[in-house]
């Protein structure tokens, strides 16, 4: 089959901007392409060349190891190659890479893999001589670095003499540099603060530090080292196995990562890689994969290399969260604070596990910013389970004749005019009788953090609206279960359960009920503070600001949020009417789970992690507890941690609370403390 001259021009425009971007990451230490979109492009014209090989050229992306170090340091010839990874986005393509292995060795049937995770830093070659440290060398090209010793010796986590007795004449040590998320973050608000030009991912930032001339610059930084392949070149004791070497790292002095695995199938790799998509989150660095190695050196050397990747290793990657596609539309939506918030409607793609067709773009500013115009092509992220946004418009493929994106000057729901207020990037709409507004309030109450009425969603709430059966929340309470069963898609039981819900959400603390007010400002942590130190709904309501103020935690926009919410009539009424339906507006210092008087001060300066499911308590209650009680929960486990609180089925934060010898309360000994 031949390419058609349209199939031609897309394999030259992919190779020029891979080579682009290859050249601003490696060369440059500027990235200009977010990874997934470097490896779905990568992936597009690796196809197109497989399918078409005459299009193959000599300077294809596809066809070399890496690009050309940068010149500021000096260059040196690695002891032994660096290879990049062979990729593999789902468990087909692994099983693919086994059969691929499989068939160079078939008479293997007894084999291991090693699972490590794959961390989203700087890889490094490290020699040691004698046992002491002579050379550090950035990856570079795999076959030429830079030899960057100096800065090398200032990572705490890289020793600079091996911890062994007699150690071999020569150790070569391949690992990953890295900066955790907290040192990023702080990083990046230092620059900000001096006006410098904020780095792109901890990646970058790890690349940047390791390429500094001033040694102390990266000492500041603090950045960490994980080891994970060891070679002691023609010595007798070199380890037999991918797990022995990552024990002897240990035992010489090297961090190495304890998440890893031995896994004897790819079902159990399978198992490994499905636990630390969820679990990677709660880490204090980044990764985007899984590294599976046959376990076997022997086996290792048998299959060798090809071109480019050894065949005996592969990089499982987790879906990109990142990923490229085409603005459709751009379109608005109303929120419960009349906040107007353009959206982009974009052509499906997957994303992080799951379809994505439309992502927020914030505000007005935000698309004059990115000159984002229907028609772009557009890089969109999704992180955990925020809602994906736009991050970059690639303007070099825009089409002609696009016009720039005018935001409306009336509300799509109510037609009354928009505003935006002095001082403010929110256009918004003021209508108070608003259906988008009351929407989005009544989705607010319902939640789970709020009032948590199940089964009140969001086609319920449009129903209700729609057949005029609710104008305010607290309409809620008045509803019948007539009304409720003659809803679409509703019958008696549905109604019953959804009414009993709605009656059992009368019970729910005051913080909960202030939360669900949707005060502006007001999230679920200040809720709690504003209840504690305003026991009553009256209290709060006549409040000052400079009392507001006061509560520590609370500052001077919360306070005058609170302050205004109670000065609008509107609020009062809806106040009034919620107080006759039975809403809890007074703060009970003990909780209904236990009859334990608990004082401020038991759990002062403690921080706990929950993990597994408790049997009596729901997660927030025993969060609620703790706070009550002095205490802090947090969502990942550190050496700061004092305390996991484990149920049924805990996650890895046990294994993690193992290894930092942290102590382990199951739910009885947790609520026998809170008696003390």
């Amino acid at each position: 089959m031949t390419a058609t001259p349209e199939i031609q021009q897309k394999v030259v425009q992919l190779k020029q901007q891979l080579i682009q971007a290859g050249y601003a990451y490696y060369v440059l230490d500027n990235p200009i392409m977010e990874d997934a979109v470097y490896d779905q492009l990568y992936r597009q014209l690796q196809d197109l060349e497989t399918q078409y090989p005459e299009l193959i050229t000599p300077d294809s992306p596809t066809q070399r190891v890496g690009d050309q170090p940068a010149s500021q340091f000096t260059s040196v010839k690695h002891n032994i190659p660096l290879y990049s990874l062979e990729n593999a986005f789902n468990q087909q393509e692994l099983a693919k890479w086994q059969e691929r292995w499989q068939r160079q060795a078939p008479d293997v049937q007894d084999f291991a893999y090693v699972c490590e995770l794959k961390i989203d830093g700087s890889a490094l070659a490290l020699t040691y001589e004698n046992g002491i440290l002579v050379r550090g060398v950035t990856r570079g090209d795999g076959v030429t670095g830079e030899d960057i010793t100096q800065n090398i010796r200032t990572i705490r986590t890289i020793p600079l003499r091996l911890n062994l007795d007699n150690p071999p004449s020569i150790v070569e040590v391949r690992g990953e540099a890295f900066l955790p998320i907290a040192v990023f973050e702080k990083i990046n608000q230092e620059r900000e603060q001096s006006g410098e030009a904020l780095f792109a991912n901890p990646r970058n930032a790890a690349a940047g530090t390791l390429r500094q001339l001033d040694a102390k610059v990266v000492d500041k930084r603090k950045l960490n080292f994980f080891a994970y392949t060891l070679h002691l070149p023609n010595h007798p004791n070199h380890p037999t196995s991918q797990w022995e070497s990552l024990e002897l790292l240990q035992k010489m002095g090297f961090r190495v990562n304890p998440n890893r695995k031995l896994c004897k199938s790819l079902a159990e790799v399978e198992e490994y890689y499905q636990e630390w998509d969820t679990a990677r989150r709660n880490l204090s660095y980044l990764t985007d994969g899984v590294v599976v190695k046959l376990n076997s050196y022997s086996l290792q050397q048998r299959l060798g290399f090809t071109q480019k990747f050894p065949r005996w290793a592969i990089a499982l990657k987790y879906p990109a969260e990142e990923a490229p596609t085409i603005v459709k539309d751009i379109i608005v939506n109303v929120g419960r604070t009349g906040a107007v918030t353009p959206m982009a409607v974009m052509q499906p793609v997957q994303l992080a596990g799951t379809t994505v067709q439309r992502a927020t773009l914030h505000n007005s500013d935000r698309v004059s910013e990115l000159d984002l115009r229907i028609g772009d092509t557009v890089i969109i992220r999704k992180a955990g389970e925020i809602i994906p946004e736009v991050v970059r418009v690639m303007s070099q493929l825009r089409p002609p004749d696009t016009q720039p994106y005018q935001m409306p000057t009336h509300c799509p729901e109510c037609n009354s005019q928009l505003i935006r207020p002095k001082g403010e990037a929110v256009t918004r709409c003021v209508n108070s009788s608003c259906p988008a507004i009351l929407r989005g309030s009544l989705i607010h109450w319902a939640s789970r953090d709020a009032l948590d009425i199940r089964g009140l969603g969001e086609k319920i709430v449009v129903l209700l609206i729609k057949q005029n059966l609710v104008k305010s929340i607290a309409d809620l309470y008045s509803l019948e279960i007539e009304q409720i069963a003659a809803l679409e898609r509703m019958g008696q039981k549905s109604a019953q359960k959804l009414l009993k819900a709605i009656a059992d959400s009368k019970n729910q603390p005051y913080a909960r009920v202030l939360y669900g007010l949707g005060i502006r400002y007001v999230g679920s942590v200040n809720a709690k503070l504003l209840a504690q130190n305003f026991p009553t709904i009256e209290t709060l309501s006549t409040a000052s600001v400079a009392s507001l103020e006061a509560v520590y935690g609370i500052g001077e926009e919360i306070a005058q949020s609170v302050f205004q919410w109670f000065r609008i009539p509107a609020n009062q009424l809806l106040v009034s009417a919620l107080q006759k339906a039975g809403l809890q507006f007074k703060h009970h210092n003990s909780s209904s789970k236990t009859q334990s008087n608990l004082t401020a001060n038991t759990f002062t300066g403690k921080t706990f992690v929950i993990t597994g499911t408790l049997t009596t308590l729901k997660r927030n209650e025993a969060k609620d507890l703790i706070e009550q009680a002095g205490g802090k929960v947090t969502n990942s486990i550190s050496n700061k941690t004092d305390y996991l609180v484990i149920g049924e089925n805990p996650g890895s934060k046990l294994a993690k609370a193992q290894e930092l010898n942290i102590p382990q309360l199951d739910e009885n000994q947790l609520l026998e403390l809170l008696k003390t």
